[in-house]
């Protein structure tokens, strides 16, 4: 049998469901899903299998109009996703259609789908009837010259085996680029800080989740399998140290126990789990913190 590998690159605008995409075809969790836009940071790769065929997903940051110095990293990510693989699908919520972000999408497809396949995949097909889900296939396919449309849902699995099928018939013959037993390219020590990263995301409110980043600092495994994982929660002000740290410490326990069972399940042995929050006022503009991200803090200027 003749193996395939290649890249897909899942663009679309934030919360369109690339990440529950990803993982859905993965067959686990590797990209954090929460209901907050803007999550996913630096272009998470899962990997998923087709028969001999290898299909790396590259996750991308949602594209946006960006303002601060993380955003305009994070798009530059995205799109240097889309550019360097074998094919892009495009990701649109069906009860949202045509909205401003799209149309700023299908506008730089026009320049960077130039001579590459570009699939349509219409996401949360079970929100809206046969009839809108009709006129905005058509309305999407006379703006761009979609190669396959798809009508999916991410979250409940509709139609995302025909997806995977047709991706792995696209992906050019060649060795895998993985191990087959690997499902994510990212560090261990990134993929546990994105779990931590996601359990505050989902216990906080407001703006705050966007002042907040985590690290793994350090990783020393033990003698009896177990890992000791220690972590670091950079917020920027002391009133934020306060909110994640949480009365008497409750908010920051809960979110480590959540992280360390999901880290656990995820690796399949046990792990020590510890946090510290730190304030660092200016964490926005050092180029490290970008690099932890697998940002390009140049890409932010």
């Amino acid at each position: 049998m003749t193996q395939r590998a290649g890249f897909v690159a899942l663009i679309g605008e934030p919360n369109a469901g690339k990440s529950t995409l990803t993982n859905r075809m993965v067959g686990a969790k590797v990209s954090i899903v929460t209901h907050k836009v803007q999550t996913t940071r630096a272009r998470i790769r899962g990997v998923a299998l087709e028969g001999d065929t290898q299909i790396v997903l590259v996750d991308t940051p949602g594209l946006f109009r960006p303002r601060r110095r993380l955003d305009r990293a994070m798009v530059a990510a995205a799109w240097g996703g889309a550019a360097d693989a074998d094919v892009i699908v495009l990701l649109v919520e069906a009860h949202r259609g045509v909205t401003e972000g799209v149309d700023v999408i299908l506008e730089q497809l026009e320049e960077i789908g130039q001579g590459r396949k570009v699939a349509l995949a219409i996401n949360k097909i079970d929100r809206v009837e046969a009839p809108v889900l009709l006129a905005l296939t058509k309305k999407m396919n006379d703006r761009f010259p979609f190669v396959e449309t798809f009508m999916i849902s991410a979250e409940k699995g509709h139609g995302c085996d025909d997806l995977r099928r047709w991706l792995a018939e696209q992906m050019p013959e060649g060795p895998w680029l993985y191990p087959e037993d690997q499902i994510a390219d990212l560090p261990l020590r990134m993929i546990a800080a994105e779990m931590t990263r996601e359990k505050l995301t989902l216990r906080l409110h407001q703006e705050l989740p966007y002042q907040l980043t985590v690290e793994t600092e350090n990783w020393e495994e033990r003698p009896d399998g177990s890992a000791r994982v220690d972590q670091v929660v950079y917020v920027m002000r002391d009133g934020h140290k306060g909110i994640v740290l949480g009365k008497k410490g409750e908010t920051i326990k809960a979110v480590g126990r959540a992280a360390r069972e999901e880290l656990e399940e995820f690796l399949g042995r046990k792990i020590h789990l510890f946090l510290q929050v730190k304030v660092r006022p200016n964490w926005l503009e050092e180029a490290e913190r970008y690099s932890e991200m697998g940002l390009d803090f140049r890409d932010g200027n």
